[in-house]
């Protein structure tokens, strides 16, 4: 199964925020190949600006991250599609034409105004409850 990893299931962990045990297994199963994760170029370069305004140094954990996921990024075409969905957070319609550009099964976000589309979007517990 590919799971699609949103931004802020890192952000649990890295910040120790309420569901850091669940983003914790959900990427650890990604990283041992239970599942496969993706994530958007843009989630590293948020990741990084979001902890370094914690004073939280996160090159390592990104080092993490391109080791045990897929990184993709948008083109064009993909930000032309993005801008044609009926959704008023366009990175979030940038991750999900990702999702379905790169075969992606589900969508794993804490996020619960996440874009919903054909692609089932789940918070990490939910995931976890379905990948194992």
């Amino acid at each position: 199964m590919r799971l699609f990893v949103d931004t802020n299931i890192f952000l649990d962990l890295i910040l120790k925020r309420e569901e850091y045990r669940s983003a914790l297994e959900l990427l650890t199963a990604c990283y041992n190949r239970i599942c496969r994760g993706v994530v958007a170029d843009i989630t590293l370069l948020n990741i990084d600006y979001i902890a370094s305004k914690q004073n939280v140094d996160v090159r390592a954990f990104i080092a993490t991250i391109v080791d045990g996921f897929e990184v993709v990024g948008a083109d064009n075409e993909i930000c032309r599609e993005a801008l044609h969905l009926d959704n008023t957070d366009f990175e979030d319609s940038i991750q999900y034409i990702l999702v379905k550009t790169h075969g992606c099964d589900l969508i794993v976000s804490n996020d619960k105004t996440f874009y919903y589309g054909e692609i089932k979007v789940l918070a990490a517990q939910a995931a976890l409850t379905q990948i194992m």
